[in-house]
């Protein structure tokens, strides 16, 4: 079945332009279900005996999350306990355009096919698609959509034997919504988390469908707000306009995990710096994020904290009474204390992929961890993996993703494993990935551009440069060294003075400005040296063959007296 819908738009030039949409309507899209003999699908998703435990549904059920649940609720979709959902796709379009990482956990959900997680697309299904009525917002449109396909689900399974019939639970915190559900005779109940402590639910609950274990909260986003939320950037432009905020490089500190200084660059070399001290007042902020802060009053300045403070791993998502003690326990005098602010929003985010260890949760068979990044100044990052046992004892890579103001660490996702934690060549490789040292092997592009061997001097550069092969240039570089590129020579004048002549390898008769060649040794910078190894800033070619000095060997040099 094809529906169309057909409108004019004035184009720029006052031309009239006809457009027409065609949204394609089918009968034949599964449900998913392995109880349904109405649907003609090769492979099922939802099993016939899906019964979560919980103290409310002991029935076999399929639960029907709306957007707001899995934009809010995602841990509780991942808890392993959690099978046999159904995602729309109104809901998985509107996660997609509101949240990416939000969007890629829940792809990685629907890609695990022991969660039994099933995409059923409503927007082509003919009986659940829905015009949106005139005056009704987009919001308000997916809403009915989700009721609507619930609907659905729930009357198609109903065509199943008895003893196989199956109810479909939507899950929505939405006020409204749940309320227009109900009125359509659907099972709606709110989703929130709860320890397995409580063995029963309140009368005045709606629902709880999944439990957390009592010991495992420090390792799932609680639902408790932590952070002040983030101003939009339009707001924080202005304020910065107006003088209320200041634009600043945040640097957290190595020593004290609860402190940091934000550097506000002001005109010329002038700049200040603004210290950052508490969790909330840090709101987030990740070392070298460019961030606004703002100022606070006078009497709220303080100094700088004297205590070395490092986070101990998993705790409760508040910081404790004593370390906001130990925090305060720096300099109490007026000259020592310095301006002091706290960040209200991110500018610009620095994140890149970190490296350092697996922090393993003490939980059998958890899916949920801690990773230590090896820079003291970056905090602890929560990840999801199965792959725990195996990474335990090596150096990872892992990237943030976000920060939700609700959670004590920032979310991410492992990259990579760089080998055993202790290894020689697996340090090195940390040690050069976070410093941010270009280490990698040089391109075919940038090979392409070196002499062709064996190379010799020609008679046109004979013709251009001075010869000195009649002096005797000694190096100045120690023994040992594989690139002598510095030399020197000294000789007797006629007139009695003494001349000396310092030679530096003439790199620039093989690089032209521009080239592959050139812009890789200018984003390498230097020749980086580390015991056992070095990083070239040009190929070995150059650097240890034709740019160094070697006896009885011409070579192109530069010479100033």
């Amino acid at each position: 079945m094809l529906k169309s819908k057909t409108f004019v738009k004035k184009t720029r030039s006052g031309g009239i332009m006809k457009i027409v949409r065609e949204h394609y309507l089918r009968d034949d899209i599964w449900c998913g279900s392995e109880v349904c003999t109405e649907c003609k699908q090769e492979e099922t998703v939802l099993q016939k005996d899906a019964c979560i435990e919980s103290n409310l549904c002991s029935f076999a059920h399929y639960l029907l999350p709306d957007t707001n649940i899995v934009l809010s609720q995602i841990d509780i979709l991942e808890d392993p306990l959690i099978k046999n959902v159904i995602i729309l796709q109104t809901v998985l379009q509107e996660v997609r355009h509101r949240s990416a990482p939000i969007y890629k956990r829940l792809k990685d959900i629907l890609h695990d096919k022991e969660k039994h997680f099933y995409t059923f697309t409503n927007e082509h299904h003919r009986e659940t698609y829905i015009e949106r009525e005139q005056g009704e917002s987009a919001n308000d449109r997916n809403d009915r959509a989700i009721r609507i396909s619930t609907k659905w689900y729930s009357d198609h399974l109903n065509n199943t034997p008895t003893d196989k019939r199956l109810k479909v639970v939507l899950l929505t915190n939405d006020r409204g919504n749940k309320e227009k559900a109900e009125e359509s005779g659907l099972l709606t109940y709110r989703c929130k988390k709860q320890d397995t402590s409580v063995t029963s639910v309140p009368q005045d609950e709606t629902a709880v469908l999944t439990s957390v274990p009592q010991d495992e909260t420090n390792e799932i986003t609680s639902s408790k707000v932590l952070f002040p939320e983030h101003l939009p950037l339009s707001r924080i432009q202005s304020g910065i306009k107006s003088g209320t905020f200041q634009q600043g490089t945040f640097r957290a500190s190595r020593d004290n995990y609860l402190e940091a200084t934000v550097f506000v660059h002001g005109e010329g070399d002038d700049s200040t710096e603004v210290l950052i001290q508490g969790l909330q007042n840090l709101n987030r902020a990740v070392h070298q994020d460019l961030v606004a802060v703002e100022i606070l009053p006078l009497d709220q300045w303080v100094a700088p904290s004297s205590v070395v403070l490092q986070d101990e791993g998993p705790k409760e998502d508040d910081v404790t009474e004593e370390e906001e003690a130990e925090l305060k326990s720096g300099p109490s005098g007026a000259a020592s204390r310095k301006p002091t602010g706290r960040v209200v929003g991110i500018i610009k985010r620095n994140w890149r992929p970190f490296c350092g260890m697996l922090f393993l949760s003490q939980i059998k068979e958890a899916t949920r961890h801690l990773f230590t990044p090896a820079d003291r100044r970056i905090p602890r990052i929560r990840i999801e993996t199965r792959q725990a046992a195996t990474l335990a004892g090596q150096r990872i890579m892992v990237a943030i993703d976000g920060w939700p103001k609700h959670s004590r660490y920032p979310n991410g996702h492992f990259v990579r494993s760089l080998g055993s934690a202790g290894d020689k060549e697996t340090e090195t490789e940390v040690l050069l990935l976070e410093h941010d040292v270009p280490h990698q092997d040089f391109s075919q592009a940038v090979l392409s551009f070196l002499p062709k061997m064996p190379w010799n001097i020609t008679e046109e550069d004979m013709a251009v440069r001075e010869d000195l092969r009649n002096l005797t240039v000694c190096s100045v570089d120690p023994p040992g060294c594989t690139d002598i590129d510095d030399a020197l020579h000294c000789r007797d004048l006629p007139n009695g003075n003494q001349e000396v002549g310092v030679h530096i390898a003439d790199v620039s008769h093989f690089i032209r400005p521009g080239n592959a060649m050139d812009l890789e040794a200018a984003n390498r910078g230097t020749t980086v040296y580390l015991t056992g190894r070095r990083i070239d800033m040009v190929p070995e070619l150059l650097s240890s063959n034709l740019c160094s000095l070697r006896s009885s060997v011409e070579r192109h040099r530069i010479e100033k007296g």
